[in-house]
Parts: structure tokens; C-alpha cells; sequence
């Protein structure tokens, strides 16, 4: 299982919000999550941040353009005693309306009302936590705070929970 990403696995999702309050969501086709309502969600690539994975998954997943609002959380975990799993979650608003599903991976995606989410047997777990802390606490990204030489960024992002919240 870690053979291709080495045993240190960086991912990032995405929880997209639309104009309607409705989640984006998706029922993939593998792994645990296999026909279950999750987030679109993939693993962060060479040379990318973490939050451009999250943006990049959702349009490769759903064909959704989306803008971040702020970070949401983190999950992380290990697998079988040797492998450290982590994602990151972002919330994120919807910038287009139509979807387009990557069906090699998904079996379908859909904006879906919180309400049919929460009465949805095939609602994730993460799901269903998730719509239990609305309304969400998150962080805001800030910028102009690159601290660049002696670390050589070329691109940076700090979320952090502004004390005016």
C-alpha cells in the first residue's frame, strides 16, 4: 500500500459550499469510503501546496471550480502500525455550478442538501461530524507573510485563528 507514496502520506480535501448551502459531495469507487457520501479528496503532488491540492482534487474529482474560505481541520492517522496518514480540510466556496465525474475513481457527485445528508445511510462518518459543527470556526488564510530568505519559498500560506474571531 505505501510503496508508491513512501509510508508518509500528505492529502488534502475539501468541503465546497454553493450559492444554495449545499455540500459537494462524492461516492468513490475504492478503499473504505467505497460507495459512501465523502469529500472530494486526493493526495498533494510535487511542487504543490496544500491548499492547491484541495482546489486541484475537487476540479479533477467533480470538474467544480471553488476558491478557499479558510482551513477547516486536520485528520491524521496511522495505518497498520507503519504508515502516517494525513489530510488536510478545507472549506471552500463553489465558483461554477456544473459537474463533471472523474469516473475512474467516482461513482457519482452531486451538490446535496445537509438535510439529505444527515438522513443518507451512505453519509461518511467525517460527513456526518462535519454537519454537527455547523456553524463552522475555521482559519482564514492570511498573506503578505512569506518569510522567505534563508528558506527559499516560492509559494506560501499561513492559516491561522485571527484573534478578532
Amino acid at each position: 500500500m505505501g510503496e508508491k507514496r513512501g509510508n508518509v502520506w500528505i492529502a488534502a480535501a475539501g468541503l465546497v459550499v454553493n450559492e444554495a448551502d449545499e455540500w459537494l459531495v462524492v461516492k468513490k469507487k475504492y478503499g473504505g469510503l467505497k460507495g459512501k457520501w465523502s469529500l472530494p479528496a486526493g493526495f498533494v503532488q510535487p511542487g504543490e501546496m496544500i491548499d492547491e491540492a484541495a482546489i486541484r482534487e475537487i476540479k479533477e474529482e467533480t470538474g467544480i471550480d471553488a476558491e478557499i474560505v479558510g482551513f477547516l481541520g486536520m485528520r491524521t492517522g496511522v495505518i497498520r502500525g507503519e504508515i502516517s496518514d494525513n489530510m488536510a480540510i478545507f472549506l471552500l466556496r463553489a465558483l461554477s455550478h456544473t459537474i463533471t465525474v472523474q469516473t475512474d475513481e467516482l461513482f457519482t457527485a452531486e451538490f446535496l442538501s445537509k438535510q439529505r445528508l444527515r438522513e443518507d445511510r451512505h453519509t461518511s462518518r467525517l460527513l456526518r461530524y462535519l454537519l454537527q459543527l455547523e456553524p463552522f470556526h475555521y482559519f482564514p488564510a492570511h498573506d503578505g507573510l512569506n518569510p522567505g530568505e534563508p528558506f527559499g519559498y516560492t509559494k506560501y500560506s499561513l492559516y491561522f485563528k485571527n484573534s478578532k474571531y
